[in-house]
C-alpha cells in the first residue's frame, strides 16, 4: 500500500516535471522572438529610472526587468524573470494542492487551459509579478492558518509588500482573505505581519505623497468614464471566461464557483475568486474592465476547480478530449504569433510586437544624437528607446492624450533649446520634411530647433466641480507651478516658438472648445519651485451637457500639452 501510494507520488512529480519543462521551454522560445509589445518597452524605462514609484504603477515590474536586462539587453533578457516567474508560480501551485491529493494530469490539463496563463508566461508587464506574489501568498498562508509561527509571519509580512509592489490589485487578495477569516485579528502575529509589511510599502507611499498621489488621481478619477456603458459589463464576463480557456473556461468557473467549503483555506480561495471576479464586475460601471486586470483570480480559480474535481471524485471523462482541443488552438494561435503567420501583423495589439525594431532603427539614422520627439502615447517612443538602447525618445503627452510617467522624468528637461527630430503620425504643413513607411506603419519626420515645451507645468485650482448656465462667466484663479530645476518663462519674445495658455472643452474625445489666456500670461516668470496666481475667465459653451475641461499650455509646433487635472464642467 505505501509504495503504491509512493509510486503514485513518484509518477505525479514526473508528469508535472515533464509539463513544467515542456510550458518553461515554450515560454522562453517566445519570450526570445518575438519583439516587445509597447507597455513592456515602457517598464524597461521603469528599470532605467529605478524609483519607489511611478505615475501607473508601483516599481516591482522595474526590478524584474532590471534583473534580466543586466544580464542581457534582448526581448528574452526584459522577459526573462517573468518566465522563470511563470514556471515557479506553476510549481507552487502544485504544492499548495498536494494537501488535496490533486491527480497531475488533471492539474495539467486545467493549467494548460488557462489563457491568460500563457499570455503572463513570457509578456512582462506589472501582472506577471501580481501573480507570482499572489500564489507565493497562497503557498505561505496556507501553512501561516495551520501553524501561528513567527518565521511564517515574517515571510508573510515581505510577500504581502512584494504583492503590493507589484500592483495595486494586490490589495483585493489581502482584503478578501482577511473577510473569509475574521478570526487572523485575534493572533498576535497577525498584528505584526501588518506592521511589518505597511513598515515595508511607507516608501511608495512617501514617494506618492511628493509626486501629488498620481496614481491614485488616475487610477480612480481619470480614469473612469464619463457615464456607464452597457458594453462594458456585457463584454465583461465573456473576457473573462475568454482568459480562463476559450472552449473550458464556462466549466472552470462553474466548477470552481460550486466547491464546497471543507477548511479554512478552501473559504479563503472562494472569496477570493467571487469577490475578486465580483468587484471588477462592479467596477465595470465605472468604465472598461481589462481582461488581465482580474489576473489574482485565476489562481484560485484554478485551485478550486481541482479540489472540486477530487470532492466529487475525479474530473469528468469528457473534460480531456475538450481540454487537448483548448490547448491545441492556444498553442496554434502562440506559433502563428511566434511566426508572424496570417492575422498576426495586422491584428489588433499584436502588430505591434512586429517591425518596430526595424523602425527605431530607421529612425535613429535619420536623428542621428539628437533627441526624438513623439506625440502618440508612451508605447511607440518607449519602443525607440529600448532598441536604440538610450534616452532620447520623448514623448510629447497632448492635451488629447493622458499623463505617464515622462511627465515625471527628466527627459523633457534635458531636450529644452535643443535640436529634436519631431517624428508624427501625419504630415505638418510647412515643417515636415522626411517620410518613413515601413511595415509598422507610417511616419513623418520633421526638425524642431530650439525646443520650447512646458509640460511638467502644474496648473491647479479649487474647482473641480462647476455648475454653470449657458454662457455664464466663470473666473478661475490658477496657481501656476514651475516643477523643474530652471527658471522658466512664457514670453514670446525672443523665442521662436510662441506660448500660449489655453482652456479645453472636451465632450468625450472630441474638444469642442479653446479659449485663450490673454497676452498677460507672456508676462509670467517663475524661479525653481515658485508659483503665481493667474485669473482666467471662461465663458461657458452655448451647448447643455457635461463637460470634461482642462487647462493647457502650447508651444508651436506641438499640440499643447495636459497641464491641469480634469475640471467636470456641467452646464445646465
Amino acid at each position: 500500500m505505501i509504495n503504491g501510494t509512493l509510486n503514485k507520488s513518484s509518477q505525479s512529480g514526473k508528469i508535472v516535471f515533464y509539463f513544467l519543462l515542456f510550458w518553461t521551454l515554450l515560454n522562453v522560445i517566445q519570450a526570445s522572438t518575438l519583439e516587445l509589445q509597447g507597455d513592456e518597452a515602457y517598464y524597461w524605462l521603469y528599470s532605467r529610472y529605478l524609483d519607489w514609484g511611478y505615475f501607473d504603477h508601483p516599481p516591482m515590474v522595474a526590478i524584474f526587468i532590471r534583473i534580466g536586462d543586466s544580464i542581457m539587453h534582448n526581448e528574452f533578457g526584459l522577459r526573462m524573470l517573468t518566465v522563470l516567474a511563470s514556471s515557479v508560480s506553476i510549481y507552487l501551485l502544485w504544492l499548495i494542492l498536494k494537501k488535496y491529493a490533486i491527480d497531475a494530469v488533471a492539474f495539467v490539463l486545467v493549467i494548460s487551459g488557462i489563457f491568460i496563463f500563457h499570455i503572463y508566461g513570457f509578456t512582462t508587464t506589472p501582472d506577471a509579478p501580481l501573480f507570482f506574489f499572489t500564489v507565493l501568498f497562497y503557498f505561505f498562508y496556507q501553512q501561516y492558518i495551520e501553524k501561528d509561527k513567527l518565521w511564517l509571519a515574517l515571510v508573510l509580512a515581505i510577500v504581502i509588500a512584494g504583492l503590493l509592489y507589484s500592483k495595486y490589485n494586490g490589495v483585493l487578495v489581502i482584503g478578501f482573505t482577511l473577510l473569509a477569516n475574521w478570526k487572523l485579528l485575534k493572533r498576535w502575529s497577525f498584528w505584526l505581519i501588518v506592521v511589518l509589511a505597511v513598515g515595508l510599502y511607507v516608501p511608495h507611499i512617501i514617494w506618492q505623497a511628493q509626486h501629488g498621489y498620481p496614481s491614485v488621481n488616475y487610477h480612480l478619477f481619470e480614469r473612469s468614464a464619463d457615464h456607464y456603458s452597457f458594453l462594458n459589463t456585457f463584454s465583461y464576463i465573456p473576457g473573462q471566461l475568454l482568459m480562463a480557456g476559450p472552449l473550458i473556461g464556462w466549466f472552470l468557473f462553474c466548477k470552481a464557483f460550486t466547491v464546497r467549503i471543507k477548511d479554512a483555506f478552501i473559504r479563503c480561495l472562494l472569496v477570493n475568486c467571487i469577490g475578486t471576479f465580483t468587484f471588477f464586475l462592479i467596477s465595470s460601471a465605472r468604465g472598461e474592465v481589462q481582461p488581465q486586470w482580474t489576473f489574482i483570480l485565476f489562481a484560485p480559480l484554478v485551485m478550486l476547480v481541482l479540489i472540486h474535481f477530487k470532492q466529487r471524485g475525479g474530473r469528468p471523462k469528457w473534460l480531456m478530449p475538450l481540454a487537448i482541443v483548448n490547448l491545441s488552438i492556444i498553442i496554434i494561435v502562440r506559433v502563428i504569433i511566434i511566426a508572424g503567420f496570417g492575422f498576426a501583423k495586422t491584428y489588433g495589439h499584436l502588430k505591434s510586437y512586429y517591425g518596430f525594431k526595424e523602425w527605431a532603427n530607421v529612425v535613429k539614422q535619420k536623428a542621428g544624437d539628437s533627441y526624438v520627439i513623439m506625440m502618440e502615447g508612451f508605447q511607440n517612443p518607449s519602443k525607440y528607446d529600448y532598441y536604440t538602447n538610450s534616452l532620447k525618445c520623448f514623448a510629447y503627452d497632448t492635451r488629447y492624450y493622458r499623463l505617464t510617467q515622462f511627465d515625471i522624468w527628466p527627459m523633457e528637461d534635458s531636450l529644452q533649446h535643443k535640436r529634436a527630430y519631431y517624428l508624427t503620425y501625419y504630415p505638418i504643413k510647412g515643417l515636415s520634411t522626411d517620410t518613413i513607411k515601413l511595415p509598422a506603419g507610417t511616419w513623418y519626420g520633421a526638425w524642431v530647433n530650439d525646443v520650447r515645451t512646458y509640460q511638467k507645468v502644474k496648473i491647479e485650482t479649487s474647482l473641480y466641480k462647476i455648475n454653470a448656465s449657458t454662457k455664464q462667466k466663470i473666473v478661475f484663479d490658477l496657481k501656476i507651478i514651475n516643477p523643474y530645476a530652471y527658471s522658466i518663462n512664457f514670453a514670446n519674445d525672443p523665442s521662436q516658438h510662441q506660448v500660449v495658455m489655453e482652456s479645453c472643452l472636451f465632450k468625450g474625445d472630441t474638444l469642442v472648445d479653446v479659449q485663450r489666456a490673454s497676452d498677460s500670461f507672456n508676462s509670467i516668470k517663475l524661479q525653481p519651485g515658485d508659483s503665481t496666481h493667474y485669473s482666467f475667465t471662461l465663458t461657458s459653451p452655448l451647448k447643455k451637457g457635461v463637460f470634461d475641461l482642462i487647462f493647457s499650455i502650447r508651444t508651436d509646433p506641438f499640440l499643447g500639452s495636459k497641464n491641469s487635472r480634469i475640471i467636470k464642467l456641467t452646464v445646465n
